[in-house]
């Protein structure tokens, strides 16, 4: 005798399940109101971010002088350390290709701001843990960043046509400092750090880290083109871009384990209420 049967379950509804827009923390519950005042809390964050070390640069644009007597000190820090000439680097560029150096002044004033803004998109929305990293990092080497340029004003090779530089963007008039209301509110003696570079390693570090593509490694390419074009376009040295390096990989070392920790749970929501079906189960036997 055997028993044989068919059972046959009533149709599911599928279930929605939505990540968090961020960590919560004992003073956070998930819900999407929450989500949106953090969402409005971390904006606020980065402008204020931006707009301090705005005004800051600003109000550390003095002491032209000293700001050059500095530029001949790295330039000779360099030289002991047998770096690449710059204005050699910069030279090479010109003289093969005009097209090219137009593509880097591009690169230098469109991708720094956009480039790490999306990546703080993306990593708030897809990747909270990570995005807290990313942020905690930034704002703390920003600020390093800023203090340095404060108590050590640097100009720029750009400036230094005594050592055989050329202001590309100004030749090829893709300067970012010629647009009007720009120039009188930009310090343009902060090349010590280069936040350019240092953000750009930031920006590839987390992306890397927060990734499971096997393409993730590609973002190691921007902080490689980043210290290529500011070099090329004149806008920093060597030193500058080793020192904001320094300053990220120091924040992101200091910030790594109390922003990974925050591990979010995932919120799950029910598109619609699933109501229970019958089950029938039909069998014979023999």
């Amino acid at each position: 005798m055997t028993l044989q049967g068919v059972v046959r379950v009533g149709r599911t509804r599928p279930t929605v399940r939505l990540r968090p827009l961020f960590s919560p923390t004992p003073v956070h519950d998930p819900t999407v109101k929450t989500q949106l005042r953090r969402l409005a809390h971390e904006a606020g964050v980065i402008v204020a971010m931006l707009f301090l070390y705005d005004v800051g640069r600003y109000l550390a644009a003095r002491h032209v002088g000293m700001a050059i007597a500095n530029s001949d000190s790295v330039w000779h820090v360099e030289r002991w350390l047998d770096l690449p000439n710059e204005a050699w680097v910069q030279a090479w560029v010109l003289d093969g290709s005009a097209d090219l150096m137009q593509a880097a002044n591009i690169y230098y004033a469109g991708m720094h701001f956009p480039v790490t803004l999306l990546a703080l998109i993306w990593l708030f929305i897809l990747r909270p843990s990570h995005y807290l990293w990313a942020r905690r990092a930034l704002v703390t080497a920003t600020s390093l960043g800023l203090v340095i340029e404060f108590v050590y004003p640097l100009a720029p090779p750009r400036m230094r046509t005594d050592l055989g530089f050329v202001d590309a963007a100004e030749r090829f008039g893709q300067s970012v400092y010629d647009a009007p209301g720009v120039s009188g509110l930009t310090n343009q003696f902060a090349a010590m750090p280069s936040l350019h570079v240092g953000w750009a390693l930031l920006v590839a570090i987390v992306l890397i880290s927060a990734s499971q593509s096997r393409w993730r490694w590609l973002f190691a390419a921007h902080p490689v083109l980043t210290a290529l074009v500011v070099v090329v376009t004149a806008n920093h040295y060597w030193l500058d871009g080793i020192v904001g390096s320094a300053l990220v990989l120091f924040a992101l070392a200091v910030h790594r384990s109390d922003s990974l920790m925050q591990q979010p749970e995932p919120i799950t929501l029910r598109a619609w209420p699933v109501t229970p079906q019958p089950v029938e189960v039909v069998g014979s036997q023999r």
